[in-house]
């Protein structure tokens, strides 16, 4: 089932990508992708118009369900920038031979991306092996799929035994309220949820010291990257700023606006960005992130996928899956 989904998920993204014509330097304006019930601070400077002053043009801004939506958008050419992407959609797309390429590290949320399994199973980390043979909605190709995959294998729970619904995490809070599955996992308002229905079996904390990372990250089409990086990089620029905002003052005023622009009322919106990290421009240059581990976690990834049977195959390194210039510039400007 992971696979059929996921090659088609792939193949539709690489059609489209093979009818995409170049994005010429003299747009007037540009598509966004983002994530509603995401509250992020850069959702403050897309209220506020900083984008569209900065860059000098018009900003759409098109919300998506899931990170496998943004990389067909991408494809067919309806969007320009996708913001907090996923790493293992992203990782799906390009090694199913997408052109696209990290740009920067939107977020890390080890703890707003999880599973959560109803609380009248009664399963909690020490008995889950008794998910073997159950019902869950995973929304397939995503960073919660990741992590999904990651927990049973940690567990030593066999995916052939479980039955696997592809759900957004809306539907799969629905469906976990309803009894229709007996695990679900997901992000973001939908993971809040689901919460209300069950438990998780492993922190966030818990996840990272087995080597279960969870980020999103801003990606483009490379031949837009390649055209037009001073677009890119004044837009990350942006982003860059409102983070700091966030960062040093984590003010009352911005919040309620990021969550009135994530349709979030204030309080889920707080207690979601209370989970989120959104490191400096220095940090997601360094090591640690854009300077080398992330190309290896996108490896990782994709050969996780691959030993699920999810993905045919991996590429044989991501480093050209990831093009920091954009970043370095902004960090000048």
């Amino acid at each position: 089932m992971f696979k059929k989904t996921l090659h088609g998920l792939v193949a539709g993204s690489v059609l489209a990508l093979s009818g995409q014509a170049a994005i010429a330097d003299d747009h007037e304006e540009i598509t966004v992708a983002y994530f509603l019930e995401w509250p992020m601070p850069m959702m403050a400077a897309k209220a506020s118009g900083a984008y569209d002053e900065a860059l000098g043009m018009k900003v759409n801004w098109v919300s998506f369900e899931t990170g496998t939506a943004m990389s067909a958008a991408m494809a067919s050419g309806d969007v320009q920038i996708a913001v907090s992407q996923g790493v293992p959609p992203f990782v799906v797309a390009a090694s199913g031979g997408q052109d696209i390429q990290v740009v920067d590290v939107a977020v890390s949320y080890s703890d707003n991306d999880n599973c959560v399994v109803a609380s009248s199973l009664e399963i909690d980390r020490d008995s889950a092996g008794e998910l073997a043979g159950k019902k869950v909605a995973v929304p397939l190709g995503t960073a919660a799929h990741y992590g999904f995959l990651r927990q049973m294998d940690y567990f030593g729970v066999d995916i052939s035994t479980l039955q696997v619904v592809d759900m957004a995490p809306p539907e799969g809070a629905v469906a976990l309220g309803q009894g229709a599955v007996d695990f679900a996992c997901g992000y973001g308002g939908g993971l809040t949820r689901m919460k209300e229905y069950g438990n998780v079996l492993l922190t966030g904390d818990e996840k990272e010291e087995l080597g279960i990372l969870v980020f999103d990250v801003t990606s483009a089409p490379a031949d837009f990257i390649a055209e037009n990086g001073d677009v890119v990089a004044t837009f990350l620029k942006v982003t860059a700023d409102a983070n700091v905002e966030w960062n040093a003052n984590h003010s009352d005023e911005m919040l309620a606006v990021i969550a009135a622009e994530s349709g979030m009322d204030v309080d889920a919106a707080r207690g979601a960005i209370a989970t989120m990290k959104f490191p400096s421009v220095e940090d997601q240059l360094s090591e640690t992130w854009l300077g080398g581990n992330a190309q290896v976690f996108m490896k990782g990834v994709a050969d996780v996928f691959v030993t699920a049977g999810s993905i045919d195959g991996a590429l044989d390194s991501y480093e050209g899956s990831v093009n920091a210039g954009p970043l370095t510039a902004a960090s000048g400007m």
